[in-house]
Formats: C-alpha cells, structure tokens, sequence
C-alpha cells in the first residue's frame, strides 16, 4: 500500500512517514504545524496554522513548541537525582580532606572496601532471594564476567582519581577529571549506537563552560597548590576518568538489560574481592600506622554512607535518562564543595561561583530538553546474556531499542 500524500500551503505534495515517536521522520513531520486528522483511516490534513515564519522568529517558535513539549515532571526528577548524588560525591570529597588535612589518614582504597562489603550484604541477599540459588548461579556463569569488567574498571577508577591529587595540582585535577564526559558521549555512541540532539550537546558544553568558570574562580582566589609530579598526577587523572568513562557505559548497557538489583549486588561482590586484594598489597602500613578515633571512625563511616547511597541511587539516575546525563550532573559538585569550605576549610566566595552554577544547571536543563536516547543493542548480542530458562523474547533482561533523535 503506498504511503499517504499531503498538501502544504505554497509547497508540493509531501510523503507522511508512518514512523514511531522518537524517529528522526517523525520529528520532522511533528515540526509542522499541523493538525492532522484520521477520517475513514486515511489521514487529511486541515491547516489550521500558516508554518512558522523563517529566521529568528521561527526558530523562538520551535524553541516553544519544544518547551511545551518538554516532560518538565520527569526533569524535575531526575534533576533532583543528580543533585543528590553531586552532594554524595561532595560528602565524600570533604570527608576525605577532613581526614587528611586534620588527622594525617590517607587510606582511599581501605575506605572504599567498605562500601563494597555494604553493598554486598544488602543487595546479594536481595538477589538471591528473588531469584534463588540455582538462577544465581546461573547468572554468574552467563553474565559474571561482565560484572567482573565492570567491577574492575570501577575500583581502579577510584584509585587513580585519588591517587593524582597526592601528585598534580587541584586545578589539573578538575579540568583533567571532566575528561569522562567526551568519554562517556564517544563510547556510548560507538558501542550502545546512541544518538544524541544537537541540543543535548549544546547542554553538555554549557556545562563545561560553567566547570571551566569555577576552575577560573579557584585559580583567581589562589585556591590551587603545586603538585611535586604534574606530569604523572595528569596521567593518573586522565587515566581514572577514562576508566570511569567505561564504567559508566558498562554500567548503563547492564541497567538497561538487567535488574537493578542485580547489576549493583555484583559490583559490591566482586569490588569486596578486587579492592581487598588491593589493600592488602598497597595500604597494610598505611593501616597499622593510622591512629583510630571516634572522629577518624565518623569520617569513614559518614564517606561509606554516602558512596552507598549513590552507588544505590546511580543505576536509577542512568536508566530514568542517560550515563551522560550523570556525569554532567556531577559537575555541580564542585559548586557544593565551596559551600562546605566556606564553614570547614574558611574558603572564600569569588563572584564567578553563583554564575558558574547557574551555567551547569542551565546545560543540565538544555540537555534534557530532548529525550535522553536509550542504548541499542541487537538481539544476537543480548542473548548472549540470556539465561537458559529466560523464553525468547519475554525475558526479564530485553533492552529497550534506540529511539535515536534527529540531528
């Protein structure tokens, strides 16, 4: 059957594309202004409105029928997901400095185990609960090595970010760790054949823009510090942000295919064996050297909260929109580290802050004026992840298909 014709003002007949929602036919046809109708199941069109003028007046046009368009409830949401988890990261950061700065106690890979172990108790129990013994099982032989990968790149990640603040200056380390955004955009488009608008890239440099305000406001107040090896603190630090880059993306393609659940209960499982075999080879002098209180015992506590709460939290934040999305959320965190110095560590407040945050939130909200696009993968590689009792195509573990944006 052919495809129905319709009829501008002023223009030829144009082909209606019977496309879904989220295809990049069906964006440009949602552009026009027009109302159409189904009569007899044959779509007319009655012109109701003249195209949006051109130039700069049409596009302020598309500009408000996008905001219209815009779901501002699910924004709002997630908006507020990622603000929370800029704080956990903030709560981590000051603790961290508290620990250093006042009792001497450097210990990154010991305090990170026991946010593995925690997870570990909460949420291997969960799952073997609701999927039992054997389907466990089953699930570390058919998917563990994903797991694994992920779990590896995670820890190692954390390590090298730590590791380069002992060597390169603060203002390297903040520019150097904005590096796993690209990373993030890059993998995500290569492996899970995501497409991003041109307007979640407009967002995703706003926010850089504001990142690069804050690092000019902390070089301004004289903020930053020498470090006694730039050279191999840089590398560290662009070598944890790709490899926090991987972990996002591995992270994204197993919540979208997996539980929830699932997917965090085997990082805190394999990040317990990595990151112990870790501190048992790099911190047992740092460990028996440390002087334990109550207050250095708070401070590690009050940091495994936190990172607990975003590594609960993130896989949510990723599947209600995007590994991108995440990390350019994370960027406000910075902002809310100034806030806790300026009680703490007698920070001062430059005028570029207020306008630096506002810029981030502003990239936040551009970008999510699109959908966020959802991961693609095929169905020759998803059943590579199936597990054998899972019936075709009504698994637990199908991924969502790509609605791709128009460019």
């Amino acid at each position: 059957m052919s495809e129905p014709t319709r009829l501008l003002p002023d223009q030829g007949p144009v082909t209606i594309k019977n496309k879904r929602p989220g295809t990049p036919d069906y964006e440009r046809n949602a552009s026009v202004d027009l109302d159409l109708e189904t009569v007899g199941g044959d779509p007319t069109v009655t012109p109701l409105h003249t195209p949006p003028p051109p130039g700069f007046r049409g596009q302020l046009h598309k500009l408000r029928l996008r905001l219209h368009k815009t779901n501002w409830s699910h924004t709002f949401k997630i908006l507020l997901l990622g603000q929370l988890l800029a704080l956990c990261i903030t709560s981590t950061t000051v603790c961290s400095n508290k620990l250093a700065q006042n009792y001497n106690v450097s210990i990154p890979t010991t305090q990170s185990l026991f946010n593995y172990v925690l997870l570990a108790l909460v949420y291997v129990p969960f799952t073997i609960y609701r999927y039992g013994w054997a389907k466990w099982w089953q699930v570390l032989r058919r998917r563990g090595w994903v797991y694994f990968l992920f779990s590896v790149v995670d820890v190692e990640g954390n390590y090298f970010v730590v590791k380069a603040y002992q060597y390169t200056s603060l203002l390297s380390a903040m520019l150097l760790d904005t590096w796993a955004i690209p990373v993030v955009v890059l993998l995500s488009f290569l492996l899970l054949r995501m497409r991003f608008h041109k307007c979640q890239y407009l967002g995703v440099v706003i926010c850089l823009v504001g990142m690069g305000l804050l690092v000019t406001a902390d070089a301004l107040m004289d903020r930053d510090y020498a470090g006694p090896d730039p050279l191999k603190g840089d590398l560290f630090c662009v070598l944890g942000a790709t490899l926090y880059g991987i972990s996002n993306v591995i992270q994204e393609f197993s919540v979208h295919e997996f539980p929830i659940y699932e997917v965090v209960a085997h990082l805190g499982l394999f990040g317990t064996i990595i990151n112990g075999i870790q501190l048992a080879i790099l911190e047992r002098s740092e460990i028996a050297s440390t002087q334990w209180s109550l207050a250095v015992i708070g401070y590690i506590a009050l940091f495994d909260v936190s990172l607990f709460i975003m590594y609960s939290v993130t896989p949510l934040l990723i599947r209600m929109s995007s590994a991108t999305f995440f990390n350019i959320s994370l960027l406000t965190s910075d902002f809310y580290g100034l806030l806790f110095g300026l009680f703490l560590f007698h920070y001062r407040l430059h005028v570029l802050y207020p306008f630096a945050f506002a810029a981030i939130i502003l990239g936040i909200i551009v970008y999510n004026l699109r959908p966020s696009p959802q991961p693609y993968v095929s169905d020759k590689v998803a059943k590579r992840f199936q597990l054998p009792q899972d019936s075709k195509g009504t698994a637990d573990n199908t991924l969502r298909n790509s609605t791709e944006c128009s460019a």
